[in-house]
């Protein structure tokens, strides 16, 4: 009998007012599920929470208990309103501290700058009792992880740069595979037609992905799991839907690289 590996899964909870109100497009998402993908670790949902206590906190400790781990983006930076790592502190009952190493990091960052290493900039180095710290190599201020909580800067370029330091110190699951069939019809034509399908491979996820163009309507049909067997018949047997259906299949980029692009 083959041993079924549980599902290792992930959360992402991106933290600031400045997202909410349209002012700051997050571009964090999309990098830290692809990435999360390639080692098997399925990202199943994300919040996006005001910088409010209670807010981050509540969400905090809802993602921690329902998913293997939890990324948070933004509120670590020097200002009054970076209050991300009060907030894990309060989730966690712990206190926060003046981190000694995150200390002496900014210190001499600061200090080869001939820039003032003042409060505010102190601030950075406040580290909930008992976390490990993320490196940051792009400008010195750290993340950090409790249990199983990753923070990480909102920056996109700083997040990334953390999040290459986290992947290595993570446990994937079985990688997930995907196959993309695309033709020019319209999704509500073979709705009924994935419905079907999709309760005939409950372990695989089907998903229908609309397009507009100069020839009208299309669809890619996008499916993804873990056996490699049944993704290669679902999408033999959409291959077979659209030639009943006299259409021609379409070559196109998988929405995945889409958002990519």
């Amino acid at each position: 009998m083959t041993e079924t590996i549980p599902p290792v899964t992930a959360a992402m909870l991106i933290i600031g007012n400045e997202v909410l109100s349209g002012r700051t497009q997050d571009k964090n998402l999309a990098f830290v599920a692809g990435a999360l993908g390639e080692i098997g670790v399925d990202m199943r949902e994300v919040r996006i929470v005001q910088d409010e206590m209670d807010e981050v906190v509540g969400a905090v400790n809802a993602l921690r208990a329902r998913y293997t781990y939890v990324f948070t983006t933004g509120g670590i930076g020097p200002t009054h309103d970076d209050i991300t790592a009060d907030c894990i502190a309060a989730a966690f009952g712990v206190k926060l501290e003046m981190h000694p190493i995150a200390v002496q990091l900014l210190e001499a960052h600061y200090e080869a700058q001939d820039i003032e290493f003042n409060a505010a900039r102190a601030r950075m180095a406040r580290i909930p009792e008992g976390a490990s710290l993320i490196d940051n190599p792009v400008s010195t201020a750290p993340g950090f992880r409790i249990e199983n909580v990753h923070v990480m800067a909102g920056v996109p370029k700083i997040m990334q740069a953390m999040m290459e330091n986290i992947l290595p110190t993570l446990q994937g699951g079985e990688t997930l595979s995907s196959i993309t069939v695309t033709a020019q019809v319209p999704e509500g034509s073979i709705a009924e037609a994935m419905e079907k399908l999709q309760g005939k491979y409950p372990d695989l996820s089907i998903g229908l992905y609309p397009f507009y163009g100069a020839d009208g309507a299309g669809v890619s049909v996008v499916a993804r799991g873990t056996d490699e067997a049944a993704l290669a018949q679902v999408e033999q047997s959409v291959k077979a839907l659209f030639t009943k259906m006299g259409m021609a299949l379409i070559e196109r980029p998988a929405p995945s690289e889409l958002l990519k692009a």
